[in-house]
């Protein structure tokens, strides 16, 4: 690996421009201007001018009123800029739903009330932690949703709108000019499902339709053939009259927006099991390579059990909806980076969605930023990567997310802490 004085662990790539900002679920670049998603609260969302890469300027932060809620996804239409609005820490909350049942079952066999520590052992927590669980569940969630604001000032962005959903509310989502494509909980569903807003009036959302997978409309009738809501929509992303959605695991769908009032599903690929980790985007190519339609998708890394694939690339060809085909995959070594190993994740999590050349801009936690061309779709071929050194004693990076600007410049977000502006010096 070369080396310089700014990127210990760099091949081709150097750091033109750093924040040491709290860190974020996702960046958006715009124009003269990233917006960035924060993980945690109280941070929100920060804007920043990077006229100047290598002197990156905060010009306006959002703080959230409470812990209650993040805001860890972005997006940027014009003058208009939406963000999520999701229960923070959802996953570990909502087991506190589970605590009135393990009780009064605990209850019957004991002849006592259990105490804390007997209800945490049965739920798989500390006993410390179920005074939060009550808490949480006697005070519910009701700010789920995404939120409009108005940015014509980007110094001060000016909140229009908060569209409160369901449940845990919303996680990532996609927008253009007219719609909306938000991934959210809704009433009488499990798990995330599509949501269509006209967003004509962005003080008015208005619903247009719905998508969801077989099994997921449980006050319609239906019944899911999979535990809890481990099949989802994580996000779909629009392209032409397409949408192409990560379901976590169950693969992916391709559906057909062609009629905006009712979705369909016009392709599905699973491949859980055998592969552990969850499908979390999947984006085709603007162009073919090769005379073929090609999509890039990205498993996300979670909690790594030893002997078991960590989470990596897929290339599909998509040519045919009715015969996809695993044509190859990209996976990093943990011998790559010094601190695949340390506390954290290492593996896979999201790529630039944006496929207008055959380089895919890919985050791998631990791992960095890696930079892949497809140019052969059998034989993936990194060209670049970038590893940045933890900062704020975090043990390891947590590089989260990626986005590039018109002139080439790479923006890379730290999911713990860190901003970085990088350039290529060569392939």
């Amino acid at each position: 690996m070369a080396k310089n004085q700014d990127t210990p662990l760099a091949r081709n790539i150097r750091r033109i421009g750093h924040l040491n900002i709290p860190g974020g679920g996702q960046v958006v670049v715009d124009g003269r201007y990233a917006y960035i998603g924060h993980m945690k609260p109280p941070h929100g969302t920060t804007i920043i001018d990077i006229s100047n890469a290598k002197k990156p300027k905060v010009i306006s932060t959002i703080a959230l009123a409470d812990d209650y809620s993040h805001t860890h996804k972005v997006r940027v239409v014009g003058d208009l800029m939406y963000t999520n609005v999701e229960q923070n820490n959802r996953h570990f909350l909502r087991l506190g739903d589970q605590l009135p049942d393990i009780r009064r079952k605990l209850g019957k066999k004991l002849g006592r009330g259990p105490t804390d520590a007997e209800a945490a052992a049965s739920l798989g927590v500390s006993a410390d932690d179920v005074a939060e669980l009550d808490a949480a569940r006697e005070r519910g969630y009701e700010d789920g949703g995404f939120r409009i604001y108005d940015i014509s000032d980007r110094a001060k962005p000016k909140l229009i709108h908060h569209q409160k959903t369901f449940g845990f509310g919303v996680h990532r989502f996609d927008v253009d000019e007219r719609y909306a494509y938000i991934s959210t909980e809704m009433q009488g569903y499990v798990g995330n499902i599509l949501v269509i807003y006209d967003m004509t009036n962005p003080a008015k959302p208005r619903e247009v339709s719905r998508w969801w997978m077989p099994g997921q409309h449980v006050a319609g009738g239906e019944k899911p053939t999979w535990k809890g809501y481990r099949n989802r929509l994580h996000h779909a992303l629009r392209v032409g009259n397409e949408l192409w959605a990560a379901v976590w695991h169950a693969g992916f769908r391709v559906i057909d927006v062609s009629d905006i009032t009712k979705p369909k599903t016009i392709a599905s690929h699973d491949y859980h099991p055998p592969f552990p980790e969850p499908t979390h985007t999947i984006l085709p190519f603007l162009k073919p390579i090769g005379g073929r339609r090609i999509a890039m998708v990205a498993d996300e890394e979670h909690a790594h059990t030893p002997g078991r694939l960590h989470g990596f690339l897929w290339v599909f060809d998509v040519t045919d909806l009715n015969n996809i085909q695993a044509l190859s995959a990209f996976d990093v070594s943990e011998l790559d980076s010094p601190w695949s190993r340390a506390p954290g994740r290492f593996g896979a999590h999201q790529f630039r969605e944006k496929l207008d050349s055959t380089l895919v801009h890919m985050t791998w936690f631990a791992g960095g930023l890696r930079i892949i061309d497809i140019a052969d779709p059998f034989k993936p071929k990194e060209i670049a990567h970038y590893i940045p050194e933890p900062i704020n004693g975090e043990p390891s990076p947590q590089s989260n997310d990626v986005d590039v600007d018109g002139d080439g410049l790479i923006y890379v977000l730290d999911r713990n802490a860190g901003f970085d502006i990088l350039e290529m010096t060569g392939s």
